[in-house]
């Protein structure tokens, strides 16, 4: 698909980079971001330039917001105008714990990195969009990967939960604004992930899974939130807008 280009934060390893090889496959230019250079991003950009689109490296915290132009200006410089922004990074919080135990840094974290970080890169990306011709052709959109605790409390992860629910409020709101420019806002919300986030806890929730805590018999890969994107990114969802997609194996289903 020549003329797609996206700039996925958090992209090196895990959902980020699931992502950006499923978008690659679909003929998207691809912009890897991280905090720093490494050997990640590098078999990254590897990985995406062997299926024969163009990648490169955006260096930046997007935590810090006067790093977003820069981010932006150096994904567009190496791959023309972006047509896709996936809000991807994200960190959990500084110690599982009691709820009463939260500290003001932990939250703050969870806040300036999961929320505010991204809300206002959205807004710096779609403000470009905005000031630009488009092509008619390609399908323009926004994808915010939040998670299944942006509607399941999570009593040692509270600040985390806080700061995803905060993200599925944001992407409603960006689909409200940008959806009478023919651009796409969308949420997907991660479950039970094989990723380094969700590392520590694998065995114990590989076990809640056995004893039927998800429908779907097994936790989710990178590659089935690729997927996902991708249909998104590409128009796929046909007369969609604000849609929130619990990839969760069958999580947040209630049953009794």
């Amino acid at each position: 698909m020549s003329g797609y280009a996206a700039l996925i934060t958090g992209s090196s390893r895990g959902i980020g980079k699931g992502i950006a090889l499923a978008l690659a496959r679909e003929g998207f230019a691809i912009g890897v971001n991280a905090r720093r250079l490494g050997e990640e991003v590098e078999q990254t950009i590897a990985e995406i330039e062997a299926l024969g689109v163009a990648a490169v490296p955006v260096v930046g915290d997007v935590g810090e917001i006067d790093n977003h132009a820069a981010m932006l200006d150096a994904a567009e410089d190496a791959l023309g105008p972006l047509t896709t922004l996936v809000n991807n990074v994200g960190v959990s919080v500084m110690n599982r714990g009691d709820l009463l135990d939260v500290s003001p840094e932990s939250y703050d974290r969870c806040q300036t990195i999961n929320t505010r970080g991204a809300f206002f890169l959205t807004q710096a990306w779609a403000r470009r969009v905005l000031n630009r011709d488009r092509d008619p052709a390609l399908h323009y959109s926004v994808i915010t990967v939040s998670s299944s605790n942006a509607l399941a409390a999570s009593i040692p992860r509270g600040e985390y939960c806080v700061s995803k629910a905060g993200m599925s409020m944001m992407a409603k709101l960006f689909a409200v604004r940008l959806g009478g420019d023919d651009i796409g806002s969308y949420e997907i919300q991660p479950g039970l992930i094989e990723t380094d986030m969700s590392a520590q806890a694998q065995d114990m929730y590989r076990q809640r899974i056995k004893e039927g805590l998800t429908i779907t018999q097994r936790m989710g890969l990178p590659s089935d939130m690729g997927s996902i994107a991708a249909a998104m990114a590409t128009g796929q969802l046909a007369f969609c807008t604000g849609q929130s997609v619990q990839a969760d194996g069958g999580l947040l289903i209630p049953r009794f």
